[in-house]
Order: C-alpha cells, then structure tokens, then sequence
C-alpha cells in the first residue's frame, strides 16, 4: 500500500478507539534513517499512539541480495551505505546476537535510537510504555468466563 493508504488505515483504527503502534523499518543508514522523524510525525498526525523502529538487518544471503540492490539502484552510495551499517553491527554486515541484532551497536546506532527517543516523546507516542518500551498492564485484567474458568477445548 502507498504512505497514504497506511496513513489512512491508522485514522480508521484509530477512530475506531483502537490503539495503533506503527513500525519504521528497516532503518537503512544515509538512504532512509533520515526520514524517520518525518514518519513518526505523520503517524502521530494520524492518531497512532505507539512506534517502534528496527535496524536494517542482512542475515545470511540478505546481505548479498542488499547489495545487488544498492549497485542497481543506488550505486553511488553503495559503499558508502554498507560502510555505514557495518558501523552499527560490529565491523560485519550483519550480527545476530539478541539484545543487538534489532538496534545495532555503536555510535551510529545509539544516535539513531536518540534521534527516535526524542522524536517520541515530543510526538507523544510511547507514553503508556515503561523504558523498556513494554506495555503497563496493571489495569489489564482477563476476562472470566462464566464459570470462572476457560475451556481447553
């Protein structure tokens, strides 16, 4: 779908009462990490309520396809490019440690996860959320069936 389709079915759900968290991904350095704030603006615009966002990652043959291509369509910037993640991920083009492989590491990195914080908070979004960016649940409370318990089967 086109940015106002997406835009449009966030309104709709938002309307709706329903809360909307949109996802800005993947954040590729130089070639879209610069939009992010423009992104979020426009989502919260459109009543989204919650954002989260995910480095690019390039597993295993990924990173090969990436790089065809960045040489078709950006060749340019190739270089430059997969310089630039290899910054966030160690030196390699892609590292799958958990806690890392969604966020990258190094200065590029922490600058982009910011650059995201504030954007964040002076959209509004992301406030019912702890600084882990989990959801609070202590008003969630399970329904109970009548009978006080739910069925296996």
């Amino acid at each position: 779908p086109t940015p106002e389709k997406r835009l449009d079915a966030i309104r709709r759900l938002a309307a709706a009462g329903i809360p909307v968290t949109v996802m800005v991904a993947p954040m590729i350095p130089v070639l879209t990490d610069w939009e992010m704030e423009r992104i979020l603006e426009r989502a919260a615009a459109a009543g989204a309520v919650g954002a989260a966002y995910i480095l690019l990652r390039l597993p295993l043959e990924v990173k090969d396809l990436f790089g065809e291509w960045l040489a078709a369509h950006a060749p340019d910037m190739a270089r430059h490019v997969l310089n630039q993640v290899r910054e966030t991920r160690d030196g390699a083009l892609y590292n799958s440690a958990f806690g890392t492989r969604m966020r990258g590491t190094g200065e590029r990195a922490e600058l982009l996860a910011k650059r995201f914080d504030l954007a964040c908070a002076r959209l509004g979004l992301n406030e019912g959320r702890d600084e882990d960016g989990a959801l609070d649940l202590s008003r969630f409370r399970p329904p109970v069936p009548e009978g006080g318990q739910f069925r296996l089967f």
